[in-house]
């Protein structure tokens, strides 16, 4: 019996293969962007569990609150992590880690900018999966001297991963042994660890500041101890010992804080949740974001079920074609459960088929997709035996699902009316046809609507005024390399024809937001109630020209004219209102001193406009500029003109002076476009999926207008015949799908708006969603679906009508 459903289902399948073609394109496409979905949500969840003990790994988190301004971040005081391993036996290991940031490390006679070095604890072994290639990771880290590096690093600079006992020089004439060779961390990591050296050898070694938050804690808990029982231990290891040094301090207890709505909290971020469930300050990498993930699989699952409704109106559109098949084979005695079998059987091969082709299509469109959205997929997880019961429980869903309505439809037919010609009514009776036409617009529009928003809100962030100029800046990344000599590099660059002014400072507005965050008072009693805190910049005199920033009151630094400025800072606008000062200029603040025994008087020369010195997802927040010497990075601003030939004399002038420490340099707008580049990927992984899923609906539609001139072209032939044009009768098809996409539109329309509000929620700088926006993706559909039906239509408008009456 099985053989003979094959055997007729291939057959019928071959007979239209006009119609077996467009089917198997339109759920190969759906199956195939469907699988493309697929890899990159499993890849979005699989990060960080390849950690054997993953599901008890917990970072601690910091989560600050002082009179209205909000601290929160992903680092916490280096104490923290140790009391807990040793006050509390539900703790089983704990791993501290410095700032991960680029280094220097000299291979032969020449210095090679690096990345992905940091401090850590010895522990770092025992709570990560971390493989050793050679060394014992149980004392790797014992030495200050010591260094781990991975394999890739140690090909690089030996060309070989037997490296154990060789001596690797850092930058500052760092010399390390080698004492471990660790295998690359995998890609879906949230961090990243190429050189590694023990906490001893940082300049943090014997810090116990409870209240300075600088390293990344993470515990390991022992089996059975939930979330919720060590979270109370941290609040109390919080409460013991940074309660204790806050009342030394500020003389003020944690619980005096919380009576007037401040805290100091630790919180416990699983390990797993980090990637997608993290978007704090200080994160060592981008993350993602859980919305994606649900918003890219609903999209999934969106082109699965428009794939499966095309093959439901293909087939039905075939159906006035095989209605006398089926009343012969009723009257021949075939059932109505034999009928089903047979459309279902020729339903499943088109998926299969689909499939086979989906795979290809997948494979062939993964590194194109890879290059959209940042990835690393391999088409060899398509075909991973992990998945193959997935793809075959996939062509038997989709194939009974694509076909359940026609196997169902097809096989009600009653002998006695198909084989009098009578069959289902046309299209403007099928309600179910209709709703299917709405359902996919309603899809389509929302697209529209939703892509229109992202690409504007996109645009904006690109083209927003942001307080500076960031167009024409050339940034020497990690100018202190450079030593002493880099303020004379400084000021010899700033007299080039091509320059108007350099500046050193390590905190540039294109650096991800990475600042300090300083408690700072209105007198110097440093009384706890008064405490604010606001985000610290170090700069020199030349920041702010060479940023293009404007100033609202006051002057910028000028300490040859003014030697106080060394006590002197510059507020934001944004500072100016939260210390609600009414005349800023002369005002003093006051911080602590280093010792945290007494404090410093500040006072106030400047109020620079407000400028975006973090991401656009936050307002912009109080800020304090003071003067330093910080020279973490040049940033310089050229003339309009020829700014190749202009970095070509800044290059020989480094390279002159620095002594063989690589020039690494970039431009601001590119590093400002970089800050926002998971969103503009994110933006053309949504459009791409939106365009797949729009020409996926115009199959459908295809299908159904072939239906509606397969039922009506007796009509037309008649109205032909009685003088009607071609015009008139491509209007007559066509308006019943112009109604359908009004009414999707009308469905469309509030359920777009209230999905883009959500989104662009979570920028502090966004745009309007104009109506004009829902007026154009209105008209765009209903162009989509007058071409898409013209083609159709104008095709049975100028058949000749002896043909469609010659059997009257």
């Amino acid at each position: 019996m099985l053989k003979n459903y094959l055997k007729v289902a291939l057959r019928n399948l071959w007979k239209s293969k006009g119609f077996t073609a467009i089917n198997i394109i339109g759920l190969a496409s759906g199956i195939g962007v469907c699988l493309l979905i697929v890899l990159y949500v499993t890849d979005e969840l699989s990060y960080d569990r390849f950690n054997t003990n993953a599901s008890r790994i917990y970072r601690l988190d910091a989560d600050i609150y002082f009179n209205n301004t909000l601290f929160d971040a992903v680092v916490s005081p280096k104490p923290l992590a140790s009391t807990l391993k040793k006050d509390y036996p539900q703790v089983e290991e704990m791993v501290r880690i410095g700032s991960v940031r680029d280094v220097l490390v000299k291979k032969g006679n020449n210095w090679i900018q690096d990345h992905h070095y940091a401090y850590a604890d010895s522990t770092l072994f025992r709570v990560f999966t971390i493989p050793m290639i050679s060394g014992n990771p149980q004392t790797a880290l014992n030495d200050p001297h010591s260094i781990v590096i991975d394999e890739s690093a140690a090909r690089r600079y030996f060309n070989s991963t037997d490296v154990l006992g060789k001596t690797l020089e850092l930058e500052d004439h760092n010399l390390c042994k080698i004492t471990g060779v660790i295998r690359d961390m995998p890609r879906q990591s949230h961090f990243h660890l190429s050189f590694i050296q023990p906490i001893s050898h940082s300049w943090q070694g014997d810090n116990i500041d409870w209240l300075s938050n600088n390293w990344y804690s993470y515990i390991l808990v022992r089996p059975g101890i939930t979330r919720d029982v060590m979270q109370s231990r941290v609040d109390a290891v919080t409460n013991n010992y940074l309660g204790k040094q806050l009342q030394d301090l500020l003389h003020t207890s944690l619980g005096e804080l919380a009576h007037s709505g401040n805290y100091f909290k630790y919180k416990l971020m699983p390990l797993t949740d980090i990637h997608l469930h993290s978007n704090k300050s200080y994160e060592m990498e981008a993350n993602g974001n859980i919305a994606y993930v649900y918003v890219f699989s609903f999209i999934a699952i969106l082109i699965l079920v428009i794939a499966c409704v095309n093959f439901m109106n293909l087939s039905t559109a075939r159906s006035a074609n095989r209605a006398k098949e089926v009343g012969i084979r009723k009257v021949a005695g075939s059932t109505k459960g034999n009928l089903i079998t047979q459309f279902l059987t020729e339903s499943v091969l088109l998926s299969l088929f689909s499939l086979l082709l989906a795979l290809g299509v997948a494979a062939a469109l993964l590194p194109l997709f890879n290059d959209l959205a940042g990835k690393q997929l391999h088409a060899t997880t398509l075909f991973s035996g992990r998945l193959l019961p997935v793809l075959i429980a996939l062509v038997v869903i989709v194939g009974c699902l694509a076909g359940s309505y026609p196997a169902f439809y097809l096989s009600s037919f009653q002998p006695i009316h198909v084989l009098k010609g009578k069959i289902a009514a046309g299209f403007r009776s099928s309600w179910l046809r209709s709703s299917l036409v709405v359902f996919q617009f309603f899809i389509s529009i929302g697209l529209i609507v939703s892509t229109i928003v992202i690409y504007r809100q996109l645009s904006y962030i690109r083209s927003r005024s942001i307080g500076f100029n960031r167009d024409h800046v050339l940034i020497i990344h990690h100018a202190y390399l450079m030593g002493d000599p880099v303020k004379t590099f400084r000021g010899d660059i700033s007299r080039l024809s091509g320059v108007t002014d350099a500046t050193l400072s390590g905190d540039l507005p294109t650096d991800g937001g990475g600042y300090n965050q300083n408690g700072w008072f209105r007198d110097a009693s440093l009384d706890a109630k008064r405490v604010i805190v606001l985000t610290s910049l170090s700069a020199d005199q030349h920041y702010i020209p060479t940023l293009d920033m404007r100033m609202a009151k006051g002057r910028n630094f000028a300490p040859d004219t003014y030697p106080t400025d060394s006590t002197g800072i510059i507020l934001n606008e944004a500072a100016v209102q939260l210390l609600g000062l009414k005349q800023p200029l002369g005002a003093l603040l006051y911080r602590p001193t280093d010792s945290l025994k007494g404090s410093i008087a500040l006072h106030v020369i400047g109020v620079v406009k407000d400028f975006n010195f973090s991401s656009m997802h936050q307002k912009v927040g109080p800020l304090v500029i003071s003067l330093g010497d910080n020279r973490g990075s040049m940033a310089i601003r050229l003339r309009a003109g020829d700014p190749s030939g202009i970095v070509r004399q800044v290059e020989t002038k480094w390279a002159s002076m620095a002594q063989g420490v690589p020039f690494n340099y970039t431009f601001m707008d590119n590093d400002f476009n970089n800050l926002y580049h998971a969103e503009q990927q994110t933006g053309q992984v949504f459009i791409t999926f939106a365009v797949f899923a729009i020409l996926i609906a115009c199959l459908g539609l295809f299908g159904l207008v072939t239906y509606a001139a397969e039922q009506r072209v007796k009509e037309i032939g008649i109205r032909k015949v009685l003088g009607a044009r071609v015009g008139g009768i491509v209007t007559l098809l066509s308006k019943d799908f112009a109604r359908l996409v009004l009414i999707a539109s009308l469905i469309a329309f509030p359920v777009a708006w209230w999905a883009m509000e959500k989104w662009l929620q979570s920028f502090a700088y966004r745009v309007g969603i104009s109506w004009w926006i829902f007026v154009v993706a209105g008209l765009l559909a209903i162009l989509i679906a007058l071409v898409t039906v013209s083609f159709q239509t104008i095709r049975a408008a100028v058949a000749n009508p002896v043909r469609s009456l010659r059997s009257e």
